[in-house]
């Protein structure tokens, strides 16, 4: 509900974060293009082991969700810029019988930024398909890495014990599977 009420309050020339598709993996070569254009982007990356015979084993940031990134501009300004790269494209939410571009809170992703910029290696990236969040409690983090971070503390595919989750509505979310020196404040 929050995400097609907010695609239609997008006015003229405000900024806002657009869920966006970049096909067949290049979702870093856009981010790369619009950053070259100063508009500001965010790509969810995780640490992944890469095995090379000539180098051994190696430590690369890669992207957490395939093809997934978001774009921080106007939607004129997106819609200019798109024209050059046939290959990113808007995520959409059917609204009235069209489809309208996904269009972030600017709270859900400044807690879903600060979440992956940690790049934890027990942050675990989840479909919206894989959690119910009308069953969980939300909550605040209080202390660790995660300090003030909000969040869903829930049951994860029948997982033995409640993680947080923060998500992104409808669009993915990241489960932070343990956290040091730090407890949960239940929101209400």
């Amino acid at each position: 509900m929050e995400l097609e009420e907010n695609s239609l309050k997008n006015s003229v020339g405000e900024y806002a974060w657009f869920a966006m598709s970049a096909t067949f993996g290049r979702e870093l070569k856009a981010k790369d293009f619009l950053e070259k254009e100063d508009v500001e982007c965010f790509i969810p990356m995780k640490y992944e082991i890469i095995k090379d015979r000539k180098q051994g084993k190696t430590r690369k940031l890669v992207p957490a969700i395939h093809n997934l990134l978001f774009v921080h501009t106007t939607k004129e300004r997106i819609q200019a810029l798109k024209t050059g790269l046939s290959y990113l494209q808007y995520l959409t939410k059917p609204l009235d019988g069209r489809n309208i571009p996904i269009i972030v809170p600017d709270n859900q992703m400044q807690q879903f930024i600060t979440v992956c910029n940690t790049y934890d290696d027990k942050l675990v990236y989840l479909a919206p398909d894989e959690i119910n969040i009308e069953k969980g409690t939300p909550v605040k983090i209080v202390g660790s890495a995660f300090d003030g971070v909000e969040g869903i503390f829930v049951t994860v595919n029948k997982r033995r014990k409640k993680q947080v989750v923060v998500q992104v509505q409808g669009i993915a979310a990241v489960m932070i599977a343990k956290f040091t020196d730090g407890y949960l404040q239940v929101l209400y």
